[in-house]
């Protein structure tokens, strides 16, 4: 374990990064700063056959620094333009983390707008590419600041990713078809593995109560009979995330950059 202080970012990126642990060969996409370091920490730790690219147009054999890069040169296996990406879409070999707006107890996720679609309070980027990638390949999702306002009562205002609601699958499909993984937050680590589907508290950041959750979540989540507490990042994480993020941007990616130990 880490002798080391580490921040909450570090310790969500090292959580984060479990996610793909068991993927074995697929094309990893992490969206924004966090997620991003956190698929290039797995692919250098838990799963050396994740795919990566360099962000424009290549396959890479490690991953690359984030900012600017100084004089470091990616290590370039392959083309991967715009439609071998869509391939790997298509073929489910993909396992993305992105972050949703709004995320409802059945993980449907709203990266579109705030209030009535018709007259929203709030304009946002749409649903992207959302929703064929939610029914193609495993999704995880990255929340910086866990509260209400993202894990809404009822369902979110508009569904841009399926999630596990029998109402809204399409004709022919079924549950099992979705592939939602884990949830990283400023306050757990949550996924769907509690009673039919229930999203279930997999583990507590330290310092984290089951009442903290709950208070900043709009629907009943299942909280285990022994609720684990999110691993501290170990010293070799940590000089890999220096390594990773040589310029810090990661201390910027939540209000007041706090430690990890509450």
């Amino acid at each position: 374990m880490s002798t080391t202080t580490y921040s909450l970012a570090e310790l969500m990126i090292c959580a984060a990064s479990e996610a793909w642990r068991d993927d074995g060969e697929v094309l990893a996409s992490g969206i924004g700063v966090i997620p991003r370091l956190a698929a290039s920490l797995s692919m250098l730790t838990g799963n050396p056959r994740l795919l990566m690219t360099d962000s424009e147009a290549y396959m890479v054999a490690e991953p690359v620094p984030l900012g600017a890069r100084n004089g470091y040169e990616p290590k370039r296996d392959s083309w991967m333009g715009f439609s071998r990406i869509f391939d790997n879409v298509w073929g489910g070999k993909r396992h993305a983390l992105v972050g949703p707006t709004q995320i409802d107890r059945f993980g449907q996720a709203n990266i579109s707008c705030i209030g009535d679609y018709a007259r929203p309070k709030a304009q946002m980027l749409g649903v992207r590419g959302f929703p064929g990638n939610s029914i193609s390949h495993a999704n995880s999702f990255c929340v910086p600041s866990h509260n209400r306002r993202v894990f809404v009562e009822g369902e979110v205002d508009m569904v841009a990713s399926v999630g596990y609601n029998p109402a809204r699958l399409a004709r022919g499909w079924s549950l099992d078809e979705i592939d939602i993984r884990l949830i990283i937050t400023d306050l757990c680590v949550l996924d769907f593995q509690g009673p039919e589907r229930q999203m279930r508290i997999r583990s507590l950041h330290p310092g984290v109560t089951v009442e903290q959750v709950q208070d900043n979540t709009g629907f009943q989540l299942f909280v285990p009979a022994d609720c684990p507490t999110t691993a501290a990042p170990t010293d070799a994480q940590l000089q890999l995330i220096q390594r990773l993020d040589p310029h810090n941007l990661r201390a910027l990616q939540l209000k007041d950059n706090p430690p990890g130990q509450r």
